[in-house]
């Protein structure tokens, strides 16, 4: 598929982009947040129109967020999971955003032994027996039928999304999600051969990369996220992660994201800046919960300071490693930037908290009404999207405070 370019402009970030069978119109990407916007497991008008924005505001790409591929999968009940219901709903998204003549990927996984026991009504799945502190939970390790069960799910889910009119898929194997969860060797203590070493512990997720691959054929473009860090010492570490890498490309990936952090112990790793506990304990349901989240909230979502680019040298070990298109994601914050990151070799830039500030930032960088992204990187937008939807705070107080004057 082809998308038109917005405009005829020629710097190699806006320039389009072939991405296998894709040509992007742009090489920024919005990266997979998640929105919180499907409500009961399916498609809303509030996400769709979420995404929109970002389309007409001139983006490349914008990416569905934590889709899972199967029922038992979900951390949320606001999160999406594939099934032959969500079929028109997807298909309506889709078309929205090519309508606006950017293209639509979707992001697949699986929370494995963080996904909400409440949600799935059972015990939840994991690499191993584990216990889960984000829900208190302990998961079960997947027999060897699981794995072959949830790898079949992968593709499913991913031929549903083809055919439901994506462009692109993006397997999640990163964040401390299920296929990132086999990949840690502290999640991960099977004795089997999907434990133990490396080469073990890559082979479920790159058993799914392969099947996806075969499923959607050689030309549809397969994203990866994974890890470069865990986020603690005991977890997956850069040379590790270029091992990854590697047989991640081999097993059928197009591109590779890598990125960093583990959604149940190391939560804003991979975005550092604030933690906005007051706005976490205000999201909770019931007492016990928003009393629990004040006293110990810092001490489950630690602080991780923020810097411009804060992946940089791991990506590079990443980009390096490998002869498939690279993404850079990780404090994205300005054109020079972004210009920088292209000519270096990375293939296209994947933004997030930018777009979520001003779904116009492609377009305003692109027109010259804007350099670089007013984000403060507060992160009250990350404590907005487990209740009702991803919104920027900071725009609402600004505008309270015009309403004020």
């Amino acid at each position: 598929m082809t998308l038109k370019p917005s405009t005829s402009d020629t710097r190699p970030v806006f320039a389009p982009f072939a991405l296998a069978g894709l040509t992007l119109r742009n090489r920024v990407v919005r990266s997979g947040c998640f929105e919180g916007l499907s409500q009961g497991g399916v498609v809303t008008d509030r996400l769709i129109e979420h995404h929109r924005r970002v389309a007409a505001g001139g983006i490349g790409m914008t990416t569905l967020s934590y889709c899972s591929v199967s029922q038992d999968g979900r951390a949320f009940g606001h999160e999406l999971w594939m099934r032959p219901e969500v079929m028109p709903g997807l298909r309506r998204f889709t078309d929205a955003i090519h309508d606006e003549g950017a293209a639509a990927s979707i992001q697949l996984g699986h929370c494995g032994f963080f996904a909400s026991p409440r949600v799935i009504g059972r015990r939840t799945l994991g690499a191993s027996s584990k216990f889960c502190l984000f829900r208190t939970s302990v998961c079960r390790e997947m027999s060897l039928a699981d794995i072959a069960e949830k790898t079949t799910d992968f593709a499913r889910s991913a031929v549903m999304a083809r055919d439901a009119g994506f462009d692109a898929v993006e397997i999640h194997a990163g964040h401390g999600y299920l296929l990132s969860q086999f990949l840690s060797p502290w999640t991960n203590q099977r004795i089997d051969r999907y434990g133990g070493s490396l080469e073990n512990r890559m082979r479920f997720p790159t058993e799914v990369i392969a099947a996806v691959r075969a499923a959607l054929g050689p030309r549809f473009p397969i994203l990866v996220k994974m890890n470069v860090r865990d986020g603690w010492h005991g977890g997956l570490e850069i040379d590790e992660a270029v091992q990854v890498a590697r047989a991640f490309a081999a097993a059928g990936a197009t591109a590779l994201v890598p990125s960093c952090g583990f959604t149940a112990r190391t939560p804003l790793y991979m975005l550092r800046g604030g933690v906005p506990v007051r706005e976490m304990v205000q999201q909770q349901d019931g007492l016990l919960t928003k009393v629990g989240m004040a006293l110990f909230g810092r001490i489950m979502v630690q602080h991780y300071g923020y810097e411009p680019q804060f992946l940089l040298a791991e990506a590079r070990r990443i980009r390096d490693a490998v002869r498939i298109p690279v993404a850079y994601i990780g404090g994205v914050e300005s054109l020079e930037q972004m210009e920088a990151l292209i000519d270096e070799g990375f293939a296209f830039l994947q933004v997030g908290r930018a777009t979520v500030r001003d779904p116009d930032f492609v377009d305003h960088l692109r027109s010259g009404a804007a350099a670089a992204t007013d984000c403060d990187h507060c992160n009250k937008c990350v404590a907005s999207m487990s209740r009702d939807g991803i919104r920027c705070y900071c725009v609402e107080e600004t505008a309270l405070e015009g309403v004020a004057l």
